[in-house]
């Protein structure tokens, strides 16, 4: 096997694309919390540290739901599902991965970005995956937790402290997790019930999820009208989100009687869009907004 191809699996093994999504949020935190740019300490230390946390958690997935793994379509191509990895190599990189990411954050970044790190590093690892996961049909919604905390990450490596419009950001993440991976759940239903894994549609069936997916998301657009209601953002925030929101409400409603079977992939991945998009929004905004509110606050002040 060679160098390349090792490398590979073990990259695979830390979700890649979807800690890309998380890392991504976490780094809209940061530069949400100051004017203009991040300190690049907390920047660079900051976003590498959250990346390896992320890809230990990911890591530890892999070897929890291995059995998982091996009968479903979706993950049966994973390193440790087609034994090009063992059990102890998987272990071993998830707790140097996660021991090397803390070591980060406590002494280049910030002991609370740590703490909020590995509480979600926890929450994913062990109280989802190992626990939530097979335990109830409110799994994802239970344990979204664990995935909606990167802005907070971000925001507290930058500043040190929590703040409510981080916590308005996680709130966000939160309420989006179910009806983006209740759409996936839907299009591979039959891949969970095979693996004995209790998602809402094999417990309760397409319909019950796909009405909650549209419950989910009306209350997803009104969360994230918070950010514009209580002054955190603009216009410019509060016009995408709108849009965004409509359009995510089209596909929650086509999905009631979808066109085809592969709709409720479409939903799925218009979802990973949508919040790429709302938290460009929020950057946007912030950008164009923070210079107007120091020119409003210069005038203020000469004029007295």
């Amino acid at each position: 096997m060679t160098m390349s191809s090792r490398f590979h699996e073990y990259l695979e093994l830390t979700k890649p694309r979807v800690v890309a999504l998380l890392v991504f949020c976490a780094v809209i935190g940061m530069f949400l919390a100051v004017p203009g740019i991040p300190p690049w300490r907390a920047l660079v230390f900051g976003t590498l540290g959250i990346w390896m946390a992320s890809g230990s958690a990911a890591a530890f997935n892999h070897l929890i739901d291995q059995r998982i793994d091996k009968v479903m379509a979706r993950t049966a191509h994973r390193p440790l599902a087609t034994g090009q990895l063992k059990p102890k190599q998987v272990l071993t990189f998830a707790l140097a991965l996660g021991a090397v990411s803390m070591l980060i954050l406590v002494f280049l970044v910030n002991p609370l970005t740590a703490l909020l790190t590995f509480g979600g590093l926890i929450g994913y690892a062990v109280i989802y995956t190992a626990y939530l996961k097979r335990a109830t049909p409110q799994n994802i919604v239970i344990g979204g937790l664990a995935g909606a905390i990167p802005p907070v990450l971000g925001w507290t490596a930058v500043t040190g402290a929590l703040h409510p419009f981080a916590l308005q950001l996680c709130l966000i993440i939160f309420v989006w997790t179910p009806p983006h991976f209740w759409a996936l759940a839907i299009f591979r239903r039959d891949d969970y019930s095979r693996a004995q894994v209790p998602m809402l549609p094999v417990t309760h069936g397409v319909v019950f999820t796909r009405w909650h997916v549209l419950f989910y998301t009306i209350l997803l657009v009104l969360v994230t009208l918070l950010p514009g209601l209580t002054g955190y953002s603009g216009m410019v925030y509060l016009g995408g989100a709108v849009v965004l929101g409509v359009g995510f409400l089209y596909y929650a409603i086509r999905l009631l009687n979808p066109p085809d079977e592969f709709f409720a992939m479409k939903v799925f991945n218009y979802s990973i869009v949508y919040l790429m998009a709302l938290f460009a929004f929020l950057l946007v905004d912030h950008w164009v907004m923070e210079p107007l509110v120091q020119h409003q606050g210069v005038v203020i002040e000469r004029s007295l």
